[in-house]
C-alpha cells in the first residue's frame, strides 16, 4: 500500500470505527457504495444501506454498550483488511446480560466512488456464543 493510500484508509477506517462506537447504523452505512453489500461469516449479505443499517442495527440493539477497536489494517489481494475488536454487554432485548469480546477482520473491496463497494467479515461464531451463554473460553 502506498503511504498516502495506507493513510487514506487508516483514516476511512478510524471514521467507521467511531460510526460503530457512535450507535447510528444509518452513520455506518453511508460506508458503503448505495448498492454495497456486507456479509458476515458466510451468510446471505445485506445489500444497500438501508439493509446495511438494519444488519448494523442488530448489534448496536444487542449490544448497547458496544465499543469497536480499530485493531489494524492490511492490504491482501487488492483488499483492505479492516482487523476489529467488539465489546459489549448483551442487554439489548432477550439478551443474556453477559459481557463479550470477540473480534474479528472485514474485507473491503473499494469502489470507484471511495466507498466500500464489498465487505466479507468474519469472526469466531462458536466462541461468541460461548461468551453470550457465559461459558468459560
Amino acid at each position: 500500500m502506498t503511504n498516502d493510500r495506507a493513510a487514506g484508509h487508516r483514516d476511512f477506517a478510524e471514521r467507521y470505527t467511531a460510526a460503530w462506537c457512535g450507535q447510528d447504523p444509518a452513520r455506518v452505512a453511508e460506508f458503503f457504495a448505495p448498492n454495497g453489500s456486507l456479509a458476515i461469516n458466510g451468510g446471505e449479505p445485506a445489500v444497500g444501506r438501508e439493509a446495511i443499517a438494519a444488519s448494523a442495527a442488530g448489534f448496536m440493539t444487542a449490544f448497547p454498550d458496544l465499543v469497536v477497536l480499530l485493531d489494524g489494517l492490511a492490504e491482501e489481494n487488492g483488499l483492505v483488511l479492516y482487523r476489529w475488536t467488539l465489546t459489549g454487554t448483551n442487554t439489548g432485548p432477550g439478551g443474556t446480560g453477559r459481557a463479550v469480546r470477540i473480534s474479528g477482520v472485514e474485507r473491503w473491496r473499494f469502489g470507484a466512488d471511495g466507498l466500500v463497494a464489498q465487505s466479507e467479515g468474519s469472526f469466531d461464531a462458536a466462541d461468541y456464543q460461548r461468551q453470550l451463554d457465559g461459558e468459560a473460553r
